[in-house]
């Protein structure tokens, strides 16, 4: 998993609006797509350049306008000149550790959310990758920005509905699009929360059946996810209601009916999330309970063993001394009769272990 806080060092004792970029040092180009669309016409582009972002400002279409990569701190500061944002909103577009939160503008919204995705090169175990992805909703147009660019992203559904015009993405404005954006990442955390089920459910089975440090390992794994989880997706809560909330032309009515969905799936999502932590605490229990167990039963049998050995133990020390008078040295059956002593007496205490039911 990366990173649960990243190094802000790098801004100790620098005003507010610095911008510096807080996070994994990456060398890639900035990638930039454009898509600009009404009910009728759509046009996609992908760019490396700035520049031709530019005339769609103004454009009564919806533009999206989405920037995979927020390295490149000169590309923030021209979209900062074109579309008049806050030096402390681009200051939070580059440090990617951000808690996730709403916050109005008047002339536009600046949005927060944390992007999850199973790591697939994270040696079979699908790890959670996180990834900061802030969004930018003004009159007509939806600005975001990813940390890096990958092939596929939660996106990608949004995307194919523009495309095709299906449902109502053509037709509404610049805040459904960025509802679309909102319910497409509450939505790959149900996916997230499949897989950790899935594991979960088989650490369950291993632990009943037989328990190794290895399944310890796992649990303390899906318990860092759990945490994980819960410090984006409780903040996300806050988020939306703030947007079903707010007196804001920004955001039409229509629209908040499909917010208030958003969010009762983040509250979905949060029970889930919580519903696996008491599990996992749980199953941690269980593990803990069952080393404890074995080890119990360990101990019970060395202590059998152990007690038995006493008796015998005392008969043997007595006839091992070495004394000249002793009558049963000297007696023909003495040594059948010892051996007979020892079996007589491990058997009589074993059949009343099994008798106390402690065997």
């Amino acid at each position: 998993m990366s990173r649960l806080t990243k190094k802000r060092s790098r801004k100790a004792g620098l005003p507010p609006g610095s911008l510096i970029h807080i996070g994994e040092t990456r060398t890639a180009a900035t990638r930039i797509t454009i898509l600009d669309y009404d009910e009728q016409n759509v046009v996609e582009r992908e760019t490396a350049s700035f520049d031709e972002c530019i005339p769609y400002k103004d454009k009564p279409t919806v533009t999206w306008i989405n920037v995979d990569g927020v390295h490149d701190v000169g590309v923030l500061e021209k979209f900062g000149a074109c579309f008049g944002l806050h030096p402390l909103v681009m200051e939070d577009i580059l440090n990617t550790d951000q808690r996730p939160k709403f916050e109005d503008y008047g002339g536009y919204f600046y949005i927060v959310v944390r992007m999850l995705y199973p790591d697939k090169n994270g040696g079979g175990n699908d790890e959670i990758i996180s990834e900061q992805v802030s969004i930018i909703v003004g009159p007509n147009y939806v600005l975001s920005f990813q940390e890096q660019d990958r092939e596929g992203d939660v996106f990608d559904p949004v995307r194919e509905r523009i495309r095709n015009a299906k449902g109502r993405m053509r037709s509404l404005g610049a805040d459904y699009l960025a509802y679309s954006l909102l319910d497409s990442i509450v939505d790959s955390y149900f996916l997230i929360l499949e897989k950790l089920g899935e594991r979960i459910e088989d650490s369950e089975e291993e632990l009943v059946a037989n328990p190794t440090p290895a399944t310890l390992n796992v649990i303390h794994r899906l318990k860092r996810d759990m945490i994980f989880l819960r410090k984006s997706v409780w903040p996300l809560r806050e988020v939306i209601s703030a947007l079903q909330r707010i007196e804001s032309p920004l955001v039409k009515e229509q629209t908040k009916v499909y917010l208030r969905d958003v969010y009762d799936h983040s509250i979905q999502v949060i029970d889930t999330v919580e519903t696996f932590r008491d599990m996992l605490s749980g199953m941690l229990d269980i593990y803990l309970s069952s080393i404890s167990n074995r080890m119990n039963e360990v101990m019970k049998v060395l202590t059998i063993i152990a007690t038995i050995f006493i008796p015998m133990t005392f008969l043997a020390g007595v006839y091992g001394m070495n004394f000249k008078y002793m009558p049963e040295l000297e007696s023909h059956w003495g040594y059948p009769a010892f051996w007979l002593v020892i079996v007589a007496t491990a058997v009589v205490m074993l059949v009343y272990f099994r008798k106390k039911k402690w065997l």
